[in-house]
């Protein structure tokens, strides 16, 4: 068996839904992490079904050789009435992940977001891009935010995601260029970026210097194209399915793979199929991507594939 010379872990958004709460509803964390430990992995984020106390999460993890590599944690930096409230529960969510040996806090803006705005109600149908202004003050959060992590050494990595406001190819290049490189670093998912309309090589490759943290996901091209052509908002896309990981849907990772090799990365990338594990098992499915990805592996003299 070949090994992947970057750090490979799992979200338990495999097994447990964030979005689409039915999705693995009565899975255990205690399955999740048996499943993970089965498969080899060492890397997990934060889930919904996780022990919330500290030391009791801690005690879990370490019996099955887990890190806690990361937590999400949604902002709403775009809106200046919400700065100082905002950083100060970025503060906390630090001091957690600190606490947890994490080095990285997977970070988004959700002012706009049709699903995760709190001040947007249930019957709007579009993303609401930011203005100027807003543009503005989200840079200038995301630097206070970083500024935070730094000081606790940690690394704010910027999720691009479907359903937000910064999706795009155009908007997580205006992202990075507003940003401090020094304060703000990208969270590169493959999946999200072609969801938003890139080609993940090309997100890949123009923001390297600033990625810090991967999420390797993958797209089922007719169930994306099938939800396009109904306009169907991103948790509609989830609940059919567009997402899954690397090796079961349509994206070929080799360049991908290539890339992270030749450029030496060696932080952490995240298995995420974001599905529903009743169709799709996910440590069946996550077996397919481990061995997907190492099948990508350059074949040293000797060696059989």
């Amino acid at each position: 068996m070949k090994t992947l010379p970057f750090k490979i872990g799992a979200h338990p958004i495999n097994w447990v839904g964030e979005d689409v709460k039915e999705h693995g509803a009565y899975t255990t964390y205690e399955q999740i992490m048996d499943e993970m430990q089965r498969l080899g992995l060492t890397g997990t984020e934060m889930g919904r079904k996780y022990p919330t106390d500290i030391e009791v999460l801690k005690q879990e993890l370490a019996k099955r050789n887990l890190q806690l590599v990361s937590q999400w944690k949604s902002v709403l930096f775009s809106d200046p009435a919400y700065r100082e409230e905002e950083l100060a529960a970025y503060e906390q969510h630090v001091k957690f992940l600190k606490e947890m040996g994490s080095t990285v806090i997977s970070t988004c803006e959700v002012g706009g977001s049709l699903h995760f705005d709190p001040r947007r109600t249930p019957h709007e149908k579009e993303v609401i891009p930011l203005d100027e202004a807003g543009w503005k003050s989200l840079a200038e959060g995301l630097n206070a935010a970083g500024a935070i992590a730094k000081q606790h050494g940690l690394k704010l990595t910027y999720h691009h995601h479907g359903g937000t406001a910064v999706e795009s190819p155009e908007e997580i290049d205006r992202l990075m260029e507003l940003t401090d490189p020094d304060l703000v670093y990208l969270l590169f998912d493959t999946g999200h970026a072609y969801y938003g309309g890139a080609n993940p090589i090309e997100v890949l490759r123009k923001h390297y210097n600033r990625i810090a943290y991967i999420h390797l996901k993958d797209v089922r091209q007719p169930v994306l194209d099938e939800a396009r052509s109904e306009k169907a908002d991103f948790i509609t896309c989830i609940r059919k399915g567009v997402f899954t990981v690397p090796g079961t849907g349509d994206l070929d990772f080799r360049p991908v793979v290539e890339e992270l090799l030749a450029r030496g990365y060696n932080g952490w990338a995240m298995l995420e199929g974001e599905q529903d594990p009743a169709k799709a098992p996910a440590f069946e499915f996550a077996s397919k991507a481990i061995t997907y990805l190492e099948s990508l592996l350059p074949t040293k003299a000797g060696e059989s594939q």
